[in-house]
């Protein structure tokens, strides 16, 4: 065991619980130099909705990028050790939203987590398991420490919902003193990020009031102090359930796993037109190594995802307007090692499946973006006068609200005509991004604004191309550079 692992070990044995600030204290000393490229807890601080509406930004108006993971079983199944291994590497690969579930799906009520422990006692939500939730401080510390939230699920959708077996152990009344329990508990943490649903959607009134009681009892418990969003079953919207609740601060989709080429950017154009303006994202779409369509009859298991189909979804839907986006992988969600009964046909023990080549990718998407003022971003399909409108070479593109520069993704190398005119400035600079490797190309600048097709270097599945136009005085830097 790690020196972390031996010191908090120690901190669950204490008769009382510790308070954040020692823990922070702890981790800190212990982990020293270890956090790569991230500084101790100074970035961490909560976060808002821009002023704008589409995106969020930390309390200091800093633009936030939510490059998010799927890591439901990260409390249930991994001991403090495990956790420390997963998360830095998450960290190195520059994400920085952890998404993990309190109550677990797989036998999250019922199997112990890696300590001995179980969440509820007798699986009673008015009684939470002290030990248990020591062990989810702890790894909220840990991520934290490197500058990671948690987007934390209270309960997965099958505990609340009916619909999809018999598991459901909360009625309003029970969801409001939980939430109350953990916005009580996380108050003072300010890498919480709340998500509620957990995979499923609301089917009658009943379901809705579980879901509006939770809320309720988490804005009580940590006064407003974060951010709460819904997660559908999919495909699925949390803006057909929930868009004009107050305590929404932002909208989800789950696009799911059906099939390749599924344009996920649809959810978020929807999104994008709706009153009130709220940001949104995708934080369930294709993983990689999942069977594509698993859940349909017949379907052929040995027809994996792959990291083309990570990236296509990622930057079909942030240039449709997403704040952000989220990536998971079979293996990894599950967290699954030999020994546990594997679900959906994971193969790979999820230490071995964090260095797979679609989250590295992803780093790449988070480069890009945060390389110019990307919150100041919107989509504008009408910026491409040709190329590919459907199918999975689809171009989609965004431009800036000040026309400083735009941004056009072609998933399979197409060539596209775009209407430069839309770009100001004297001198218009063109930039080519592999999203797969991160590598920025210079292409050219001129004083040419016309009418003008570009060609990506390469194409065919899994060559694809962004391409950077913007105004030359901005004097950026190339991304990744």
């Amino acid at each position: 065991m790690t020196t972390l692992g031996i010191e908090l070990t120690k901190i669950y044995a204490m008769k009382s619980p510790p308070n954040f600030i020692s823990i922070k204290i702890l981790v800190a000393i212990t982990l020293g130099c270890s956090c790569i490229d991230q500084p101790l807890w100074s970035q961490i601080q909560p976060l808002s909705v821009s002023a704008n509406g589409h995106y969020l930004t930390y309390q200091d108006n800093t633009p936030f990028f939510y490059l998010g993971d799927t890591a439901w079983e990260l409390f249930h199944r991994l001991d403090l050790e495990q956790a420390e291994t997963y998360l830095a590497n998450r960290s190195q690969k520059g994400f920085t939203v952890i998404q993990a579930v309190v109550l677990a799906q797989i036998g999250g009520l019922t199997d112990p987590n890696a300590n001995g422990d179980v969440p509820l006692i007798n699986g009673n939500p008015a009684k939470p398991n002290e030990s248990y939730f020591k062990h989810v401080d702890a790894i909220v510390e840990l991520a934290e420490s490197k500058n990671m939230f948690i987007g934390m699920l209270p309960t997965w959708g099958s505990y609340w919902s009916s619909t999809n077996g018999n598991d459901k152990i909360f009625t309003p009344e029970t969801a409001k003193s939980f939430g109350q329990y953990l916005g009580e508990r996380y108050r003072e943490q300010d890498n919480i990020i709340w998500i509620l649903g957990g995979d499923e959607n609301i089917n009658n009134e009943e379901e809705r009031a579980i879901i509006e009681s939770m809320a309720q009892g988490i804005k009580q418990g940590d006064g407003g102090e974060h951010l709460i969003t819904f997660h559908p079953r999919g495909p699925g919207r949390s803006s057909d359930y929930f868009h004009d609740a107050q305590w929404l601060d932002f909208n989800m989709s789950q696009s799911s796993h059906a099939a390749h080429d599924h344009d996920n950017g649809f959810y978020a154009e929807h999104d994008y037109q709706l009153t009130p303006v709220k940001p949104t994202l995708d934080g369930e779409p294709r993983y990689e190594l999942i069977p594509v369509g698993f859940y349909f009859k017949d379907v052929n298991r040995q027809d994996l995802f792959t990291d083309f189909d990570c990236r296509q979804a990622a930057y079909w839907s942030v240039l449709a307007g997403a704040c952000g986006h989220t990536y998971g992988h079979n293996s990894i969600w599950q967290m699954w090692s030999p020994g546990k009964q594997p679900v959906i046909g994971a193969r790979i023990p999820w230490y071995e499946a964090i260095d797979h080549p679609g989250s590295f990718q992803m780093k790449h998407l988070r480069t890009l973006f945060e390389a110019r003022p990307f919150n100041k971003l919107v989509p504008d399909q009408t910026l491409v006068l040709s190329g590919p409108t459907f199918g999975g070479g689809k171009i989609r593109a965004a431009i800036a609200d000040d026309n400083s520069y735009a941004i056009i993704y072609s998933p399979m190398g197409a060539p596209f005509t775009v209407d430069q005119a839309r770009i100001s400035g004297t001198k218009l600079k063109g930039i080519w991004y592999d999203p797969r490797y991160g590598i920025s190309y210079n292409v050219h600048t001129g004083n040419t604004h016309g009418v003008q097709t570009y060609t990506p270097p390469t194409n065919g599945k899994s060559n694809d191309w962004v391409l950077i136009l913007e105004d030359e005085a901005l004097g950026l830097p190339l991304p990744g550079q």
